[in-house]
């Protein structure tokens, strides 16, 4: 049985994040002055666009309306999807991360930036860039070195694929 009000809140509106096909990443509820806050965090592995935020959003108002479920005090719903920088909590997060910068804080100390090639089970393989003109090394990293992860915002990245096109 659930204790928390986040915990009930996720299993009464996880089934219908998951209708949207959409994976339902965190539920905060804070408290702003005499207003609570919901915020619902939601992606997938395509991501999601502002029409299915919009759909997603009237279907958990009407629910938690519907159910009571934030009490008789006001609050304000807000819906979204995760920000560039959140940490990777989920195997599907990394998968989703495929073809990314990711920064690695690592259990053996150090961080590691690389590129996510592929992911399984287990780890990562990954591509590590190279400095000052050397070639760029492949890199295996098991989940259990893994401490903390997040994508890295590459704002002059060129795209490989175009360039190997032309």
């Amino acid at each position: 049985m659930s204790t928390t009000q986040s915990e009930r809140l996720r299993e009464l509106l996880e089934p219908l994040v998951t209708t949207q096909g959409l994976d339902l990443e965190e539920i905060e509820v804070d408290s702003v002055g005499r207003k609570r806050v919901l915020r619902v965090v939601v992606d997938s592995d395509t991501g999601a666009d502002l029409d299915l935020i919009a759909d997603v959003s009237r279907a958990l108002s009407a629910k938690l309306d519907e159910t009571n479920a934030m009490g008789e005090g006001e609050y304000t719903l807000e819906v979204g999807t995760p920000g560039a920088e959140r940490p990777f909590t989920e195997h599907r997060h990394y998968v989703r991360a495929t073809d990314r910068l990711v920064k690695f804080q690592l259990s053996e100390g150090g961080e590691l930036v690389a590129r996510i090639l592929k992911v399984d089970d287990e780890g990562v393989d990954t591509e590590v860039p190279g400095v000052k003109g050397r070639k760029a090394t492949a890199r295996r990293i098991a989940f259990d070195d893994i401490v903390r992860a997040r994508v890295q915002v590459e704002f002059s990245r060129k795209d490989n694929k175009k360039e190997e096109e032309a």
